[in-house]
């Protein structure tokens, strides 16, 4: 048997280092070497949604409050984030990856992995690779921006790979070195094992990696509640676990509000603009939704002005399946009708989710249907060729510049769909049909 053929290398995991941190300390040298933490607005009651690598040294991380990220790290600077910046690095750096290697998938805006081929799955010509990937991001795209390399014979293996020696590290992990290279692990540094997960485990007498790697395929089974856990077990053991097929079950959009936002009438304006950018995308996608659905983030104020809480409000509307802007946005004003007017409260975040998605092509229009179906392409068109707000519905006249691209976990926005994409008549204010 040929050294290729033996070879069960198949994938190579990239992970980009505190990815916004890291873009903007590349973008503004003044800002390297320094601890610093994202924020989606310049407030003291936000967390950071990323740290760079000196300030996760001080325990920064994504998540951790404003207030207590000083007293943690009283030299840290906090940066706005400016996502437009951080989608365009992240296709120059998919450029530059695929110049090197076949880019398989994106998993997220600061992670992708390539399954290997042929002799590439040789342990020496694919650490050639990855140190060639680094090598070339490095020269062509800047030299602040580090990544992880995971090489293994699965892709979740090459990701667990990939966080095992942070920042800017190069691991590879054989099947020979299974399963005990994995027992330094805790059950938590494992993709897929959140806190409810390691509560079940625990409850199934499985607290640690090595008990996880020695159960059997039946235990784990148990212990996931289904044919997951007997995928886990096949990927630990490093064979190729094809992802199972997915559909996109939903379109959604959320913004964090800056002060100047924080009321009924700045959040609604908000709430319309993300709605409108969602309902273009659905339109992109090919879909139709059946259910609409609006939450606001609230902070509930006390008697003293150290004293608050948070709360969450939210409705949503079964419709008849729909991509019309207008539509959508009659349902929002109804919806927004019941938005507690409370004095106490004042709302923090907003974000509008279209669900139970449907092929929009079997769609029976009505009598006026068809016209508005014909405008909303004819908006969209316009709006992507002359750009943002080039057209919109007057509700968000107030918000044009909030609800801008927001960065999901897996989804990386179309900056030309996600700058365009709105229509053009009144909605008018918030009240009932």
């Amino acid at each position: 048997m040929s050294q290729v053929a033996n070879s069960h290398l198949r994938a190579l995991y990239v992970d980009f280092n505190s990815y916004f941190a890291s873009a903007e300390q590349q973008m503004r040298p003044e800002l390297r070497g320094q601890p610093i933490g994202i924020v989606a607005v310049m407030t003291p009651s936000t967390c950071c949604i990323a740290a760079s690598v000196e300030a996760k040294r001080f325990g920064v991380k994504t998540g951790t409050g404003v207030r207590d990220a000083k007293r943690l790290c009283p030299e840290i600077q906090f940066v706005e984030a400016r996502p437009e910046e951080y989608i365009c690095l992240h296709h120059r750096l998919h450029e530059v990856i695929e110049s090197c290697l076949p880019v398989t998938a994106v998993r997220s805006i600061d992670e992708m992995w390539c399954e290997l081929k042929g002799s590439d799955r040789l342990r020496a010509n694919a650490e050639r690779l990855a140190i060639q990937i680094k090598e070339k991001i490095y020269s062509e795209v800047g030299d602040y921006l580090r990544c992880s390399i995971g090489i293994a014979p699965n892709r979740y293996l090459a990701k667990t790979a990939s966080n095992m020696q942070k920042p800017n590290g190069l691991v590879v992990i054989e099947k020979l070195d299974l399963p005990q290279v994995l027992f330094r692990l805790s059950l938590r540094d494992l993709n897929g094992i959140g806190h409810a997960m390691n509560e079940r485990l625990i409850a199934n007498g499985i607290d640690s990696v090595e008990k996880l790697c020695m159960a059997s395929k039946l235990k784990l089974r148990k212990a996931w509640g289904g044919i997951e856990g007997e995928r886990m077990w096949a990927r630990l053991r490093g064979e190729w676990v094809p992802d199972p097929a997915t559909e996109k079950s939903s379109v959604s959009h959320s913004h964090v509000l800056p002060p100047e936002y924080r009321d009924y009438t700045g959040a609604f304006s908000v709430a319309h603009r993300l709605l409108q950018r969602a309902a273009a995308r659905l339109r992109d996608y090919g879909f139709a939704a059946e259910y609409l659905g609006v939450r606001v983030k609230l902070i509930v104020r006390g008697s003293k002005r150290s004293e608050h809480s948070y709360i969450s409000w939210g409705e949503g509307c079964s419709l008849a399946a729909t991509n019309d802007t207008t539509v959508l946005l009659k349902t929002l004003e109804a919806i927004w009708a019941n938005y507690p007017r409370d004095g106490h409260v004042q709302p923090m975040a907003v974000g509008v989710v279209l669900s139970e998605l449907r092929d929009a092509t079997g769609i029976t229009l009505g009598m006026f249907d068809d016209d508005r179906h014909e405008l909303n392409q004819v908006l969209d068109a316009v709006n992507l060729r002359y750009g943002k707000n080039a057209l919109y519905f007057g509700g968000a006249h107030h918000a044009l510049e909030r609800g801008g691209p927001r960065i999901a976990f897996n989804h990386i926005p179309d900056l030309e769909l996600e700058q365009g994409g709105l229509g053009v008549w009144s909605a008018g204010k918030p009240g009932k049909h």
